[in-house]
């Protein structure tokens, strides 16, 4: 008899902007910025990062204008 494995515990996901109450997403805040890039230096997915649609255009937006002022690499490879 086939045993099959446990299904994965699915983790709770929230927006992190939402929860905090923050209206707007500052692209000068490089910390912040940083926890949604890879480390290839890519924009991580919403599905990884648990923020809503709404912040997720804020944030790309931010991390692009912080890439133009070269505040944060295109790429780190």
């Amino acid at each position: 008899m086939l045993r099959q494995k446990p299904a994965p515990v699915a983790k709770d996901r929230y927006c992190h902007f939402c929860a905090h109450n923050m209206p707007a997403v500052d692209f000068k805040d490089i910390q912040l910025l940083r926890r949604y890039t890879s480390s290839y230096g890519k924009i991580v997915p919403r599905r990884k990062s648990g923020v809503c649609t709404k912040h997720q255009r804020k944030l790309a937006t931010a991390i692009k204008r912080a890439r133009i002022l070269a505040l944060l690499p295109f790429t780190t490879r």
